[in-house]
């Protein structure tokens, strides 16, 4: 860094902060991409955690929150914030402005989302190398690995549910935004994978961790970043425009992906699953395709067919069927995957579907679900070509599979009932996130549901 800081640490940083700092958090939060809670208003906000990581009467503050946004019918979620505090803003941080503060112990000053402004992004750093305990905040590394001072940050744009911040080319930081209390996977998985030796998943190099009110919470992950990567789904619409086949990258996709399967059934826990824990999970899905199908009327005519994908299921457990299950990616679609500039894959984003409660995304479950997740992910690329290129999708899924088989010896299309099954389930998912968020590519999750609906034809 180019310069010594001073971290406060201070837990109570004054009375009155959150209550000044509402009006703005109203308006503010809610235009966010990683807020969950769109389409009902916020009324209010309880604060779990503040912590002054820089002192407000500077000319740079720094505040750590953990507001818990109140929602009505359901509760709110709890966010993590990074707000600075400025006299003025320069003109090149205009775009992270939160709100000018009316009154309360900020009155006067200028409040901002800090990750935009490379000074607090430097402290966080500086505070995850020097494994700094501020207030209830745990900044913690792997004694093995180095971490320099004073590499350049800036933060990531292309953001979704968390926020990152590359350092130098070297780390990349992703911090978590909605917050819940537990083991988080995505620090979980990568530490037990990288006990494992897996080179698949970059190993985690430090974290931040806090505990308020006896409650344990995962914050953040530092970890290597792969310099000039290109995520599977940037690519796979790139060789589509292009015109060239993607079956070699998705057979080493398919590799890829089994080599951290294995690794994690060896680090942990796996399950069988008999015909009690299989009713359960057909009940499930059943009970999201009956919604999807009230919330969507595109989906009605197909639903008794998508239900037999599940009732096939049924039946086989009902045989004695038994399925393994173990920890699995949770989420996995081409933009979770890296591919290096020397062709290695990646898996990135181990924190499962965060609409999802914590507890489920970290129960096992049939490594199929990671796979059926993966195909769907092809058949979307497929149709953002103009014009959709269907027989591209179907000569990836092929290969992909194919590259799983090559490491675990278990080609997922000899067990086309469970395939079927996970596969249904993510393309109801899917019509109902696009009915709700991006009408215009409904089209593209109802051709899956078509094909899954009449398997035979």
């Amino acid at each position: 860094m180019a310069e010594t800081v001073t971290l406060s640490g201070r837990t109570s940083p004054g009375p009155g902060l959150l209550a000044s700092l509402d009006p703005l958090l109203r308006e503010w939060l809610p235009r966010q991409r990683w807020f969950a809670g769109k389409g009902r208003p916020v009324t209010g906000f309880a604060l779990v955690a503040a912590t002054e990581l820089l002192p407000a009467d500077g000319a740079l503050g720094l505040y750590h929150l953990l507001v818990r946004a109140q929602q009505s019918p359901a509760p709110g979620d709890c966010y993590q914030l990074l707000i600075g505090v400025r006299e003025a803003l320069p003109p090149r941080l205009a775009p992270a402005l939160i709100g000018h503060v009316e009154e309360g112990p900020l009155a006067g000053r200028t409040v901002y989302e800090a990750l935009h402004d490379p000074r607090p992004a430097e402290v966080l750093l500086e505070a995850l190398r020097t494994q700094a305990h501020i207030g209830g905040l745990r900044f913690e590394r792997d004694p093995g690995q180095e971490i320099a001072a004073g590499l350049a940050p800036r933060l990531m744009t292309a953001e979704q549910s968390n926020s990152s911040v590359v350092y130098g080319d070297t780390f990349i930081l992703k911090l978590l935004r909605r917050i819940v209390p537990g083991t988080n996977p995505d620090l979980e998985l990568p530490l037990a994978l990288a006990l494992e030796g897996c080179p698949r998943v970059p190993a985690p190099t430090a974290w931040l961790r806090a505990e308020f009110a006896d409650e344990p919470y995962v914050l953040g992950v530092l970890q290597p970043f792969v310099r000039g990567a290109t995520d599977g789904w940037e690519l796979a619409l790139r060789e589509l425009r292009k015109g060239e086949d993607f079956g070699a990258e998705s057979r080493a996709l398919g590799r890829a992906t089994a080599e951290v399967h294995v690794a994690l059934a060896r680090a942990l826990p796996t399950t069988t699953l008999g015909r009690v824990q299989l009713d359960l999970l057909v009940t499930g899905m059943t009970e999201r395709l009956d919604a999807a199908a009230q919330a969507v009327p595109a989906l009605r005519p197909y639903a008794p067919g998508l239900r037999t994908a599940f009732s096939a299921l049924a039946d086989l457990a009902a045989e004695g069927h038994t399925w393994t299950a173990q920890r699995i990616h949770g989420d996995l679609h081409l933009g979770q995957c890296l591919r290096s500039p020397s062709g290695e894959w990646s898996l990135i984003d181990f924190e499962g579907e965060p609409s999802r409660p914590l507890a489920e995304r970290r129960l096992p479950q049939p490594p199929v679900r990671d796979i059926a997740g993966m195909l769907r992910s092809f058949d979307y690329a497929a149709h953002s070509a103009d014009p959709p290129a269907p027989d591209w999708a179907s000569r990836c899924r092929a290969a992909y599979c194919s590259g799983y088989a090559e490491i675990t010896g278990a080609d997922p299309r000899t067990d086309p009932v469970l395939l079927r099954a996970y596969e249904t389930d993510k393309a109801v998912y899917e019509v109902v996130y696009e009915a709700r968020h991006r009408p215009d590519w409904l089209p593209v999750p109802l051709s899956a549901v078509r094909r899954l609906a009449n398997p035979t034809t």
